[in-house]
């Protein structure tokens, strides 16, 4: 292996238009999601491994020629490479491209994404824990949703759930992802998550030992927002803001999650956003975002709201709120998308149009003019997304 080979690896509102090794995280922090720089020599293998199945995972079936021209590695590398990812069932040959010329017609391989199948769960509903078998390109094939229990017992559900989830994957479980509200560190530790009470929780550890599988455990914002990067059309630098039972957000810069010196980034229910009073919070403080943006803070006052009127005023209220807590984050971070994802009858229409108004009068004109504010299509399904994502991306280095 040669040693280049080793380095080359306004604002507007928009609606919604219809690495890997057993242990490892992908999508930790202070690591960006796709790879392309200089590696160091022992690393090589495991990158360009990875280079390959990125390559094959976002462009399709191709020739080993093409791989090589694709990724900038020898024909003997990537030849090589792809004899390796067959014998582990990651690569597929497909057959051969029909001729156009003289010669010998080129065999197509592709990654084999009907080879393995991930299992995702999803912690942040209200009601509801939501499990799913999914494909290695995201698509759900199998989906069960149990009531969510006490929280003393939500590990035992979440692994009788996820035994459940494997038997009916019928092909090798790649890994099984969990997305959860709360601070988690990059171990998968719940240091924080008052819904359940879990406090310096090893949840990652639980899953792991009781299922023997491979398991990452994030917060659900976090997740998220990986979702929106691989499947939804994401750039690389991108808030999401997920909006449920509370408010948070996820956050890709220069295509690299951020999860902050205290994994609790993008942490942004419990910003105050007014200085006028407001509903009180859950946490006891008065004029949090959550208080005003979280589905059951908004729906209980739009039930109590007589006239349509009165009901806009308070989706825009809502919506400038939400602007309010954004501005300082976009004018920092000079973010580019602001995605949000939740109840669309919610925050579609005067809720992120009064956000769009905010953003605009609250950063700088000409720069910040163009961010562009949008819902996710992937509707609720974007969490089960997000997990299949870190698996991807922790088990292959694909995402």
């Amino acid at each position: 292996m040669s040693a280049s080979e080793v380095q080359r690896g306004s604002s507007t509102l928009e609606s919604p238009h219809p690495s890997g090794n057993a242990t490892g995280r992908g999508f930790g922090s202070h690591r960006a999601l796709r790879q392309g720089g200089k590696v160091l020599p022992e690393h090589a293998r495991g990158h360009n491994r990875s280079l390959v199945l990125q390559t094959l995972f976002h462009q399709g079936a191709m020739s080993r020629a093409d791989l090589s021209r694709e990724t900038g590695l020898t024909r003997v590398t990537i030849s090589d490479l792809v004899a390796e990812l067959i014998a582990d069932g990651f690569v597929a040959e497909m057959g051969v491209r029909e001729a156009s010329g003289p010669g010998k017609p080129a065999i197509l391989v592709d990654l084999d994404r009907d080879g393995h199948r991930i299992v995702g769960i999803d912690l942040s509903g209200s009601d509801t824990i939501i499990g799913a078998v999914l494909t290695l390109d995201g698509d759900i094939v199998f989906r069960r949703e149990v009531a969510l229990p006490q929280a003393d017992d939500v590990v035992s559900t979440v692994v009788e759930l996820a035994r459940v989830l494997v038997a009916e994957s019928h092909a090798p479980v790649l890994g099984i992802g969990v997305g959860t509200p709360g601070v988690v560190d990059d171990r998968g530790v719940i240091l924080t998550a008052p819904n359940f009470g879990w406090a310096g929780f090893d949840l990652e550890g639980a899953l792991q030992s009781a299922l023997g599988l491979p398991v990452l455990v994030a917060n659900d914002a976090n997740a998220a927002v990986l979702a929106e990067y691989t499947f939804g059309g994401a750039g690389d630098d991108v808030l999401l803001v997920k909006v449920g039972r509370g408010v948070g957000s996820g956050l890709l810069a220069g295509g690299q999650p951020m999860r902050g010196g205290r994994f609790a980034a993008g942490e942004i229910g419990h910003v105050t956003v007014g200085t006028d009073g407001g509903p009180v919070c859950g946490c006891g403080k008065v004029g949090c975002l959550e208080a005003w943006l979280s589905v059951p803070s908004l729906t209980s006052r739009l039930a109590a709201a007589s006239a349509p009127e009165d009901r806009e005023g308070i989706l825009r209220d809502a919506g400038e709120r939400l602007g309010i807590a954004l501005a300082p984050v976009v004018g920092v971070l000079d973010l580019s998308e602001i995605v949000l994802s939740g109840p669309i009858e919610l925050l579609d229409g005067p809720l992120a149009e009064a956000t769009v108004e905010t953003l605009r009068t609250r950063t700088l004109a000409h720069v910040h003019d163009s961010v562009r504010v949008r819902m996710t299509e992937q509707g609720q399904d974007i969490v089960l997304r997000g997990a299949a994502v870190m698996v991807l991306s922790g088990q292959l280095g694909v995402s």
